[in-house]
């Protein structure tokens, strides 16, 4: 399993002890705010602050603040302003790995991610060091034994996806950045389809790294560790490890 899914897969099952530490609500403020900034406060006319809500409206976040989030970020009311860096480096085992903040202190957030790099045998790195080996795209990820595949490729090719990747336990619709947002909400008004357990703009690696022992331990430890900063959006990886290495990790 490559690095975004199974990076993906373990945050989902953490999920309800993130959401306990206010984590998941800070993460989707932030988004709000910067999503109705860039694009402003209508989310008619706004695809990133749709998806915004939605993801606030699925972990039961308070309509109050999920307007005044975006009332900060359209101007309506002071608040916070939030900058968008993206920091790369090389993680255990060569794995290359690249990490998404949402910071009002530059120099904090630089501070922390070469810190949680150096802690986790990695190294923080220059811009587009690693960049070069993702591609950005769209992932709306079901669970394999929550939809039927064949109605699911028919639906997202329809739609505008540019393809479905299957592993153990996930079907992944890929779609162009652009694309993202017309297939998603398409996906979203098909009943039969409409169940997925993720849907983001992600950092699919090109290739991957096969990781064992004390190295997969070391980058799982890593990227706990970034999802755990609360300037961190996102963190990808190309880390592969097998479900038979996980099962001896626990």
């Amino acid at each position: 399993m490559s690095g975004h899914s199974k990076w993906s897969t373990i945050k989902r099952k953490k999920g309800a002890i993130d959401a306990k530490r206010g984590k998941v609500f800070t993460r989707v403020i932030k988004e709000l705010t910067i999503a109705a900034r860039m694009g402003g406060g209508n989310p008619d006319a706004n695809p990133r602050l749709r998806t915004a809500m939605a993801a606030a409206k699925a972990e039961n976040m308070p309509k109050d603040n999920i307007e005044r989030a975006i009332k900060k970020g359209s101007g309506e009311l002071e608040g916070t302003t939030y900058e968008e860096i993206t920091y790369e480096g090389y993680g255990p085992g060569g794995a290359a790995v690249m990490v998404d903040v949402m910071t009002d202190n530059k120099n904090r957030s630089a501070a922390d991610i070469r810190n949680i790099f150096s802690k986790n045998n990695g190294t923080l790195g220059e811009t587009n060091c690693v960049g070069y080996m993702f591609d950005k795209k769209g992932a709306i990820v079901y669970e394999k034994n929550a939809v039927d595949e064949d109605q699911l490729m028919e639906a997202a090719l329809e739609a505008g996806a540019d393809d479905i990747v299957a592993d153990e336990s996930t079907l992944t619709v890929l779609t162009t950045p652009k694309e993202f947002y017309v297939v998603k909400e398409a996906l979203d008004a098909d009943e039969a389809v409409s169940g997925y357990e993720s849907a983001e703009i992600s950092m699919i690696p090109q290739n991957t790294v096969q990781l064992t022992g004390k190295h997969a331990e070391q980058v799982l430890r890593m990227m706990d560790a970034f999802d755990d900063n609360d300037d961190v959006q996102n963190a990808y990886s190309n880390f592969d490890i097998s479900d038979e290495e996980m099962e001896k990790l626990g």
